[in-house]
Protein backbone atom coordinates (compact mmCIF):
# COMPACT_ATOMS: atom_id res chain seq x y z
CA UNK A 1 0.00 0.00 0.00
CA UNK A 2 1.07 3.84 -0.94
CA UNK A 3 2.39 5.13 2.12
CA UNK A 4 0.47 8.37 0.88
CA UNK A 5 -3.06 7.30 2.37
CA UNK A 6 -4.51 5.59 5.21
CA UNK A 7 -6.88 3.19 5.27
CA UNK A 8 -9.73 3.07 7.84
CA UNK A 9 -11.65 0.28 8.88
CA UNK A 10 -14.68 -0.63 10.99
CA UNK A 11 -15.99 -3.91 11.77
CA UNK A 12 -19.46 -5.20 12.56
CA UNK A 13 -19.71 -8.56 13.62
CA UNK A 14 -23.19 -10.59 14.24
CA UNK A 15 -22.52 -13.67 16.66
CA UNK A 16 -25.53 -15.78 16.51
CA UNK A 17 -26.48 -16.99 20.51
CA UNK A 18 -26.50 -20.23 21.62
CA UNK A 19 -29.58 -20.16 22.93
CA UNK A 20 -32.02 -23.31 22.73
CA UNK A 21 -35.31 -21.31 21.68
CA UNK A 22 -35.05 -18.21 19.22
CA UNK A 23 -35.28 -14.44 20.39
CA UNK A 24 -39.03 -13.75 20.50
CA UNK A 25 -40.83 -17.54 20.78
CA UNK A 26 -40.17 -21.05 21.52
CA UNK A 27 -39.01 -22.02 18.48
CA UNK A 28 -35.54 -24.17 18.36
CA UNK A 29 -32.34 -22.79 16.71
CA UNK A 30 -31.13 -25.85 16.19
CA UNK A 31 -28.72 -25.85 13.24
CA UNK A 32 -29.62 -28.48 9.92
CA UNK A 33 -32.68 -29.41 10.68
CA UNK A 34 -35.06 -30.01 7.35
CA UNK A 35 -36.61 -26.92 5.90
CA UNK A 36 -39.22 -24.88 7.39
CA UNK A 37 -39.59 -27.38 10.33
CA UNK A 38 -38.50 -24.88 12.99
CA UNK A 39 -41.14 -22.33 12.48
CA UNK A 40 -44.47 -20.58 14.61
CA UNK A 41 -46.69 -17.49 13.41
CA UNK A 42 -44.54 -15.22 15.86
CA UNK A 43 -41.29 -16.21 13.84
CA UNK A 44 -43.33 -16.05 10.13
CA UNK A 45 -44.99 -13.13 11.18
CA UNK A 46 -48.02 -13.91 10.77
CA UNK A 47 -51.10 -11.61 12.09
CA UNK A 48 -52.42 -11.78 15.44
CA UNK A 49 -49.05 -13.00 16.90
CA UNK A 50 -46.76 -11.76 19.15
CA UNK A 51 -43.24 -11.36 20.35
CA UNK A 52 -42.14 -12.46 23.68
CA UNK A 53 -38.47 -11.23 24.83
CA UNK A 54 -35.89 -14.47 25.42
CA UNK A 55 -34.11 -13.58 28.74
CA UNK A 56 -31.09 -16.13 28.04
CA UNK A 57 -30.34 -13.74 24.94
CA UNK A 58 -30.70 -10.98 27.53
CA UNK A 59 -28.29 -12.34 29.74
CA UNK A 60 -25.61 -13.35 27.36
CA UNK A 61 -26.12 -9.64 25.92
CA UNK A 62 -24.98 -8.54 29.48
CA UNK A 63 -22.13 -11.03 29.82
CA UNK A 64 -19.98 -9.77 26.79
CA UNK A 65 -20.79 -6.50 28.15
CA UNK A 66 -19.19 -6.86 31.07
CA UNK A 67 -16.37 -8.60 29.12
CA UNK A 68 -15.51 -5.82 27.11
CA UNK A 69 -15.88 -2.99 29.85
CA UNK A 70 -18.99 -1.26 28.12
CA UNK A 71 -21.89 0.03 29.33
CA UNK A 72 -24.72 -1.83 30.32
CA UNK A 73 -28.12 -0.26 29.95
CA UNK A 74 -30.76 -0.61 32.30
CA UNK A 75 -33.14 0.16 29.95
CA UNK A 76 -32.98 -0.51 26.16
CA UNK A 77 -35.61 -0.01 23.01
CA UNK A 78 -36.45 -2.84 20.07
CA UNK A 79 -37.34 -1.10 16.97
CA UNK A 80 -38.47 -1.90 13.54
CA UNK A 81 -35.77 -2.31 10.90
CA UNK A 82 -38.21 -1.53 7.43
CA UNK A 83 -36.29 -4.12 4.30
CA UNK A 84 -37.43 -6.17 1.94
CA UNK A 85 -36.07 -9.40 1.43
CA UNK A 86 -37.37 -13.09 0.66
CA UNK A 87 -35.72 -14.32 3.65
CA UNK A 88 -37.15 -11.61 6.23
CA UNK A 89 -40.61 -13.11 6.54
CA UNK A 90 -42.08 -10.19 8.20
CA UNK A 91 -40.67 -7.23 5.70
CA UNK A 92 -38.82 -5.68 8.98
CA UNK A 93 -36.46 -7.43 11.37
CA UNK A 94 -37.18 -6.22 15.47
CA UNK A 95 -33.67 -4.58 16.44
CA UNK A 96 -32.17 -2.10 18.92
CA UNK A 97 -31.48 1.15 17.31
CA UNK A 98 -32.02 4.52 19.16
CA UNK A 99 -30.80 2.84 22.84
CA UNK A 100 -28.99 -0.40 22.74
CA UNK A 101 -28.30 -2.74 25.74
CA UNK A 102 -24.60 -2.72 25.19
CA UNK A 103 -22.31 0.76 24.58
CA UNK A 104 -19.25 2.07 24.54
CA UNK A 105 -16.58 -0.74 25.61
CA UNK A 106 -13.11 -1.60 24.39
CA UNK A 107 -10.87 -4.32 23.12
CA UNK A 108 -7.37 -4.80 23.08
CA UNK A 109 -5.00 -6.22 20.29
CA UNK A 110 -1.07 -7.05 19.56
CA UNK A 111 -0.35 -5.11 16.83
CA UNK A 112 4.07 -4.75 15.84
CA UNK A 113 3.99 -1.03 17.54
CA UNK A 114 2.55 -2.76 20.54
CA UNK A 115 -0.90 -2.81 22.52
CA UNK A 116 -3.71 -1.11 20.80
CA UNK A 117 -7.30 0.28 21.85
CA UNK A 118 -10.31 -1.12 19.61
CA UNK A 119 -13.54 0.93 20.80
CA UNK A 120 -16.84 -0.85 20.82
CA UNK A 121 -19.85 1.48 19.64
CA UNK A 122 -22.91 -0.43 20.67
CA UNK A 123 -23.54 -4.38 20.97
CA UNK A 124 -27.32 -4.48 20.04
CA UNK A 125 -29.68 -7.26 20.50
CA UNK A 126 -31.81 -8.16 17.23
CA UNK A 127 -33.44 -11.08 15.49
CA UNK A 128 -32.37 -13.03 12.46
CA UNK A 129 -33.19 -13.54 9.11
CA UNK A 130 -33.97 -16.72 7.04
CA UNK A 131 -31.47 -17.76 5.09
CA UNK A 132 -31.99 -18.21 1.01
CA UNK A 133 -30.93 -21.36 -1.42
CA UNK A 134 -30.19 -20.61 -4.86
CA UNK A 135 -30.27 -23.25 -7.58
CA UNK A 136 -30.33 -22.88 -11.33
CA UNK A 137 -32.72 -20.76 -11.79
CA UNK A 138 -34.93 -21.37 -8.84
CA UNK A 139 -34.16 -19.10 -5.07
CA UNK A 140 -35.81 -21.25 -2.13
CA UNK A 141 -36.05 -19.48 1.53
CA UNK A 142 -35.03 -21.67 4.62
CA UNK A 143 -37.07 -19.89 7.49
CA UNK A 144 -35.54 -22.29 10.31
CA UNK A 145 -33.15 -19.38 11.24
CA UNK A 146 -36.02 -16.46 11.14
CA UNK A 147 -35.45 -15.15 14.55
CA UNK A 148 -32.72 -16.99 15.65
CA UNK A 149 -31.10 -14.03 18.83
CA UNK A 150 -28.15 -12.10 17.25
CA UNK A 151 -25.84 -9.70 19.63
CA UNK A 152 -24.66 -7.58 16.42
CA UNK A 153 -21.19 -5.72 17.77
CA UNK A 154 -19.73 -2.88 16.27
CA UNK A 155 -16.64 -1.43 16.61
CA UNK A 156 -15.71 2.20 16.08
CA UNK A 157 -13.19 2.60 12.93
CA UNK A 158 -9.94 2.25 14.89
CA UNK A 159 -8.31 -0.38 12.85
CA UNK A 160 -5.66 1.12 10.45
CA UNK A 161 -4.60 -2.63 8.50
CA UNK A 162 -6.26 -5.58 7.24
CA UNK A 163 -3.63 -7.50 10.16
CA UNK A 164 -5.43 -4.60 13.16
CA UNK A 165 -9.08 -5.90 11.83
CA UNK A 166 -8.04 -9.79 11.84
CA UNK A 167 -6.55 -9.33 15.32
CA UNK A 168 -9.52 -7.56 16.58
CA UNK A 169 -11.65 -10.56 15.05
CA UNK A 170 -9.52 -13.31 16.81
CA UNK A 171 -9.82 -11.81 19.93
CA UNK A 172 -13.34 -11.05 19.70
CA UNK A 173 -13.97 -14.47 18.56
CA UNK A 174 -11.92 -16.11 21.42
CA UNK A 175 -13.98 -14.00 23.91
CA UNK A 176 -17.69 -15.14 22.87
CA UNK A 177 -15.93 -18.76 22.98
CA UNK A 178 -15.02 -18.20 26.32
CA UNK A 179 -18.03 -16.68 27.43
CA UNK A 180 -20.07 -19.57 26.13
CA UNK A 181 -22.63 -17.52 24.88
CA UNK A 182 -21.91 -18.61 20.97
CA UNK A 183 -20.25 -21.06 19.28
CA UNK A 184 -18.86 -18.94 17.40
CA UNK A 185 -18.91 -21.26 14.16
CA UNK A 186 -17.89 -19.14 11.05
CA UNK A 187 -18.80 -21.88 8.49
CA UNK A 188 -22.29 -22.16 9.94
CA UNK A 189 -23.01 -18.88 9.51
CA UNK A 190 -22.81 -17.83 13.75
CA UNK A 191 -20.19 -15.40 13.34
CA UNK A 192 -20.77 -13.26 10.03
CA UNK A 193 -18.66 -10.46 9.67
CA UNK A 194 -19.07 -7.36 7.81
CA UNK A 195 -16.50 -5.22 6.91
CA UNK A 196 -16.37 -1.31 6.58
CA UNK A 197 -13.79 0.17 4.45
CA UNK A 198 -12.48 3.28 3.30
CA UNK A 199 -9.51 4.87 2.01
CA UNK A 200 -7.76 8.72 2.69
CA UNK A 201 -4.63 10.94 2.20
CA UNK A 202 -2.83 10.81 5.53
CA UNK A 203 -3.26 14.03 7.59
CA UNK A 204 -6.91 14.29 6.04
CA UNK A 205 -9.09 14.00 8.72
CA UNK A 206 -12.42 13.62 6.84
CA UNK A 207 -13.46 9.84 6.14
CA UNK A 208 -12.74 8.25 2.17
CA UNK A 209 -15.91 7.22 0.27
CA UNK A 210 -16.88 4.00 2.59
CA UNK A 211 -17.62 0.80 1.17
CA UNK A 212 -19.41 -2.21 3.03
CA UNK A 213 -18.08 -5.86 2.00
CA UNK A 214 -21.08 -8.42 3.70
CA UNK A 215 -21.12 -11.61 5.00
CA UNK A 216 -17.51 -12.69 5.04
CA UNK A 217 -17.03 -16.09 7.07
CA UNK A 218 -13.40 -17.09 7.38
CA UNK A 219 -10.61 -14.93 8.28
CA UNK A 220 -8.54 -15.59 5.93
CA UNK A 221 -11.12 -13.99 3.39
CA UNK A 222 -11.90 -11.15 5.11
CA UNK A 223 -8.13 -9.99 4.88
CA UNK A 224 -8.57 -10.88 1.66
CA UNK A 225 -11.30 -8.73 1.07
CA UNK A 226 -10.41 -6.46 2.61
CA UNK A 227 -6.88 -5.98 1.08
CA UNK A 228 -8.45 -6.03 -2.34
CA UNK A 229 -10.85 -3.18 -1.49
CA UNK A 230 -7.65 -1.02 -0.03
CA UNK A 231 -5.55 -1.44 -3.54
CA UNK A 232 -9.40 -0.99 -5.53
CA UNK A 233 -9.48 2.73 -3.60
CA UNK A 234 -6.00 3.57 -4.22
CA UNK A 235 -6.02 2.88 -7.64
CA UNK A 236 -9.21 5.19 -7.53
CA UNK A 237 -7.23 7.93 -6.00
CA UNK A 238 -4.13 7.60 -8.54
CA UNK A 239 -6.39 7.41 -11.55
CA UNK A 240 -8.81 9.80 -12.90
CA UNK A 241 -9.20 7.22 -15.83
CA UNK A 242 -9.64 4.47 -13.28
CA UNK A 243 -12.70 2.46 -14.96
CA UNK A 244 -14.74 1.66 -11.96
CA UNK A 245 -15.70 4.99 -9.69
CA UNK A 246 -15.55 3.94 -5.68
CA UNK A 247 -19.37 4.98 -4.19
CA UNK A 248 -20.73 4.44 -0.89
CA UNK A 249 -22.06 1.01 -1.94
CA UNK A 250 -22.09 -2.72 -0.47
CA UNK A 251 -20.52 -5.72 -1.90
CA UNK A 252 -19.90 -9.05 -1.61
CA UNK A 253 -16.52 -11.07 -2.11
CA UNK A 254 -15.79 -14.01 -4.05
CA UNK A 255 -13.35 -16.17 -2.60
CA UNK A 256 -12.59 -17.77 -5.93
CA UNK A 257 -11.17 -14.67 -7.52
CA UNK A 258 -10.18 -12.70 -4.49
CA UNK A 259 -12.44 -9.85 -5.66
CA UNK A 260 -15.09 -7.74 -4.50
CA UNK A 261 -18.56 -6.74 -6.87
CA UNK A 262 -21.09 -4.32 -6.33
CA UNK A 263 -24.08 -5.89 -4.54
CA UNK A 264 -26.09 -2.96 -3.87
CA UNK A 265 -26.13 0.60 -3.16
CA UNK A 266 -25.45 1.15 0.70
CA UNK A 267 -28.11 2.78 2.41
CA UNK A 268 -28.25 4.63 5.96
CA UNK A 269 -30.49 4.97 8.80
CA UNK A 270 -33.17 7.05 7.11
CA UNK A 271 -33.49 4.24 4.53
CA UNK A 272 -34.29 1.35 7.22
CA UNK A 273 -37.97 3.61 8.38
CA UNK A 274 -37.11 2.64 12.24
CA UNK A 275 -39.95 3.50 14.11
CA UNK A 276 -40.45 2.18 17.87
CA UNK A 277 -41.68 -1.42 17.85
CA UNK A 278 -45.43 -1.49 19.62
CA UNK A 279 -45.59 -5.17 20.98
CA UNK A 280 -42.57 -5.07 22.69
CA UNK A 281 -42.26 -3.07 26.11
CA UNK A 282 -38.75 -1.44 26.57
CA UNK A 283 -35.87 -4.15 27.92
CA UNK A 284 -35.45 -3.48 31.50
CA UNK A 285 -32.38 -6.01 32.54
CA UNK A 286 -32.62 -7.88 35.67
CA UNK A 287 -30.79 -6.85 39.04
CA UNK A 288 -29.62 -10.15 39.23
CA UNK A 289 -28.01 -10.27 35.67
CA UNK A 290 -25.65 -7.32 36.30
CA UNK A 291 -23.79 -9.30 39.31
CA UNK A 292 -23.37 -11.99 36.73
CA UNK A 293 -19.74 -13.18 37.07
CA UNK A 294 -17.67 -14.08 33.73
CA UNK A 295 -15.15 -16.93 33.50
CA UNK A 296 -11.23 -16.30 32.89
CA UNK A 297 -10.88 -14.54 29.57
CA UNK A 298 -7.73 -14.84 26.77
CA UNK A 299 -6.06 -11.76 28.29
CA UNK A 300 -6.06 -12.69 31.76
CA UNK A 301 -5.37 -16.47 31.23
CA UNK A 302 -2.61 -15.45 28.80
CA UNK A 303 -0.77 -13.55 32.01
CA UNK A 304 -1.31 -16.50 34.34
CA UNK A 305 -0.30 -18.76 32.34
CA UNK A 306 3.01 -16.44 31.30
CA UNK A 307 3.47 -15.68 35.62
CA UNK A 308 2.14 -19.54 36.93
CA UNK A 309 3.62 -21.86 34.51
CA UNK A 310 6.80 -19.74 33.04
CA UNK A 311 5.81 -19.62 29.86
CA UNK A 312 6.93 -16.82 26.87
CA UNK A 313 4.42 -14.31 25.87
CA UNK A 314 4.06 -15.90 22.72
CA UNK A 315 3.51 -19.41 23.68
CA UNK A 316 0.82 -18.05 26.16
CA UNK A 317 -0.72 -16.60 23.65
CA UNK A 318 -1.17 -19.26 21.81
CA UNK A 319 -2.59 -21.59 24.22
CA UNK A 320 -4.70 -19.13 24.92
CA UNK A 321 -6.37 -18.21 21.56
CA UNK A 322 -9.69 -20.43 21.70
CA UNK A 323 -10.92 -21.84 25.21
CA UNK A 324 -10.61 -25.90 23.58
CA UNK A 325 -6.85 -25.26 23.07
CA UNK A 326 -6.32 -23.88 26.92
CA UNK A 327 -8.15 -26.46 28.73
CA UNK A 328 -6.28 -29.32 26.63
CA UNK A 329 -3.23 -27.55 28.19
CA UNK A 330 -4.52 -27.01 31.43
CA UNK A 331 -6.19 -31.43 31.03
CA UNK A 332 -2.54 -32.20 30.62
CA UNK A 333 -0.83 -30.14 33.47
CA UNK A 334 -3.30 -32.00 35.97
CA UNK A 335 -2.13 -34.86 34.46
CA UNK A 336 1.39 -33.94 35.57
CA UNK A 337 3.33 -33.06 32.52
CA UNK A 338 5.43 -30.07 33.23
CA UNK A 339 4.23 -26.80 31.85
CA UNK A 340 7.06 -26.78 29.18
CA UNK A 341 6.58 -30.47 27.54
CA UNK A 342 2.95 -29.77 27.48
CA UNK A 343 3.42 -26.41 25.60
CA UNK A 344 5.98 -28.31 23.45
CA UNK A 345 4.10 -31.33 22.64
CA UNK A 346 0.81 -29.39 22.31
CA UNK A 347 1.49 -26.40 20.58
CA UNK A 348 4.18 -27.65 18.29
CA UNK A 349 3.69 -31.18 17.78
CA UNK A 350 -0.32 -31.95 17.89
CA UNK A 351 -1.11 -28.24 16.27
CA UNK A 352 1.56 -28.79 14.00
CA UNK A 353 -0.24 -32.09 12.82
CA UNK A 354 -3.84 -30.77 12.76
CA UNK A 355 -3.27 -27.93 11.00
CA UNK A 356 -1.42 -29.90 8.11
CA UNK A 357 -5.29 -32.74 8.10
CA UNK A 358 -7.13 -29.46 8.34
CA UNK A 359 -8.39 -30.95 11.72
CA UNK A 360 -9.39 -28.86 15.17
CA UNK A 361 -8.53 -29.12 18.58
CA UNK A 362 -12.45 -30.07 19.30
CA UNK A 363 -12.10 -32.94 16.68
CA UNK A 364 -8.49 -33.98 17.55
CA UNK A 365 -8.14 -38.12 17.30
CA UNK A 366 -5.65 -37.65 19.97
CA UNK A 367 -6.73 -36.64 23.78
CA UNK A 368 -5.29 -34.76 26.36
CA UNK A 369 -4.86 -38.05 28.26
CA UNK A 370 -2.93 -39.36 25.56
CA UNK A 371 -0.56 -36.71 24.50
CA UNK A 372 0.23 -36.46 28.35
CA UNK A 373 0.93 -40.00 28.67
CA UNK A 374 3.38 -39.47 25.30
CA UNK A 375 5.38 -36.84 27.29
CA UNK A 376 5.60 -38.88 30.81
CA UNK A 377 7.07 -41.88 28.33
CA UNK A 378 9.57 -39.53 27.35
CA UNK A 379 10.48 -37.93 30.91
CA UNK A 380 10.59 -41.44 31.96
CA UNK A 381 13.32 -41.77 29.51
CA UNK A 382 10.91 -45.16 28.01
CA UNK A 383 11.17 -43.73 24.64
CA UNK A 384 12.94 -40.37 23.21
CA UNK A 385 11.77 -37.26 21.74
CA UNK A 386 12.04 -38.73 18.21
CA UNK A 387 10.10 -41.78 19.46
CA UNK A 388 6.89 -40.10 20.88
CA UNK A 389 6.79 -38.39 17.55
CA UNK A 390 6.54 -41.33 15.83
CA UNK A 391 4.33 -42.29 18.61
CA UNK A 392 2.06 -39.10 18.31
CA UNK A 393 1.78 -39.77 14.02
CA UNK A 394 0.48 -43.05 14.60
CA UNK A 395 -2.21 -41.85 17.04
CA UNK A 396 -3.05 -39.36 14.62
CA UNK A 397 -3.98 -42.17 12.65
CA UNK A 398 -4.95 -45.34 14.91
CA UNK A 399 -7.32 -45.26 17.55
CA UNK A 400 -4.90 -47.26 20.27
CA UNK A 401 -3.42 -46.86 23.63
CA UNK A 402 0.17 -45.14 24.23
CA UNK A 403 1.86 -47.76 25.12
CA UNK A 404 0.29 -49.98 22.56
CA UNK A 405 1.76 -47.71 19.81
CA UNK A 406 5.38 -47.96 21.44
CA UNK A 407 5.24 -51.69 21.75
CA UNK A 408 3.97 -51.64 18.21
CA UNK A 409 6.86 -49.39 17.08
CA UNK A 410 9.57 -50.93 19.12
CA UNK A 411 10.47 -48.07 20.54
CA UNK A 412 11.15 -48.95 24.12
CA UNK A 413 14.55 -47.59 25.16
CA UNK A 414 16.96 -49.85 26.74
CA UNK A 415 18.14 -48.19 30.35
CA UNK A 416 20.23 -51.02 31.42
CA UNK A 417 23.39 -49.63 32.08
CA UNK A 418 24.95 -52.61 31.93
CA UNK A 419 23.75 -53.34 28.69
CA UNK A 420 24.66 -49.76 27.16
CA UNK A 421 28.43 -50.33 28.27
CA UNK A 422 28.64 -53.46 26.42
CA UNK A 423 27.71 -51.55 23.23
CA UNK A 424 30.14 -48.58 25.00
CA UNK A 425 32.94 -51.11 25.21
CA UNK A 426 32.51 -52.12 21.98
CA UNK A 427 32.24 -49.14 19.65
CA UNK A 428 35.37 -47.73 21.86
CA UNK A 429 37.47 -50.31 21.01
CA UNK A 430 36.70 -50.23 17.32
CA UNK A 431 37.42 -46.66 17.22
CA UNK A 432 40.46 -47.05 19.56
CA UNK A 433 42.36 -43.96 17.12
CA UNK A 434 39.93 -41.68 17.57
CA UNK A 435 39.63 -42.07 21.09
CA UNK A 436 43.62 -40.89 21.12
CA UNK A 437 42.16 -38.19 19.33
CA UNK A 438 39.54 -37.30 21.91
CA UNK A 439 41.79 -37.40 24.73
CA UNK A 440 44.74 -35.28 23.18
CA UNK A 441 42.37 -32.51 22.77
CA UNK A 442 39.54 -32.96 19.89
CA UNK A 443 36.49 -33.36 22.24
CA UNK A 444 33.88 -32.42 18.96
CA UNK A 445 34.23 -36.43 18.33
CA UNK A 446 32.14 -36.71 21.49
CA UNK A 447 29.12 -36.47 19.02
CA UNK A 448 30.16 -39.19 17.12
CA UNK A 449 31.14 -41.64 19.86
CA UNK A 450 27.14 -40.98 20.79
CA UNK A 451 26.28 -41.30 17.31
CA UNK A 452 27.83 -44.60 16.75
CA UNK A 453 26.65 -46.19 20.12
CA UNK A 454 23.26 -44.93 19.11
CA UNK A 455 23.40 -46.69 15.71
CA UNK A 456 24.73 -50.08 17.71
CA UNK A 457 21.60 -49.97 19.58
CA UNK A 458 19.24 -49.66 16.97
CA UNK A 459 18.08 -46.30 18.61
CA UNK A 460 16.85 -47.60 21.80
CA UNK A 461 19.94 -47.16 24.22
CA UNK A 462 18.85 -44.00 26.20
CA UNK A 463 20.55 -41.00 25.03
CA UNK A 464 20.93 -39.95 28.94
CA UNK A 465 23.10 -42.97 30.07
CA UNK A 466 24.76 -43.45 26.84
CA UNK A 467 26.15 -39.93 26.98
CA UNK A 468 26.83 -40.29 31.28
CA UNK A 469 28.97 -43.67 30.68
CA UNK A 470 30.93 -41.85 27.37
CA UNK A 471 32.14 -39.12 29.69
CA UNK A 472 32.98 -41.55 32.88
CA UNK A 473 35.04 -44.09 29.91
CA UNK A 474 36.77 -40.95 28.23
CA UNK A 475 37.94 -39.25 31.33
Amino acid sequence: MSSKYEVVIGLEVHVQLNTKTKIFCNCPTSFGDEPNTNTCPTCLGLPGALPVMNKEAVRKAVMFGKAVNATINKRSTFERKNYFYPDLPKGYQISQFVVPIVENGELFIDTKEGTKRIGITRAHLEEDAGKNIHEGDYSKVDLNRAGTPLLEIVSEPDMRSSDEAIAYLKKLHAIVKYLGISDANMQEGSFRVDANVSVRPKGQKEFGTRVEIKNINSFKFIKQAIDYEVERHIEAYEYDEYEEEVVQETRLFNSKTGETRSMRGKEESADYRYFPDPDLLPLEVPEEFFDIEIPELPDEKKERYMKEFGLKEYDAGVLTAEPELAKFFEEMIELGVEPAAANRWLAIELLGRLNKAGISIENSPVSPKKLALIAIREKEAVISGAGGKKVLDLLMEEDIEVDVAIDKLGLKQVSDEGAIEKIVDEVLAANADKVEEYKAGKEKLFGFFVGQVMKASKGKANPQIVNKILKSKLS
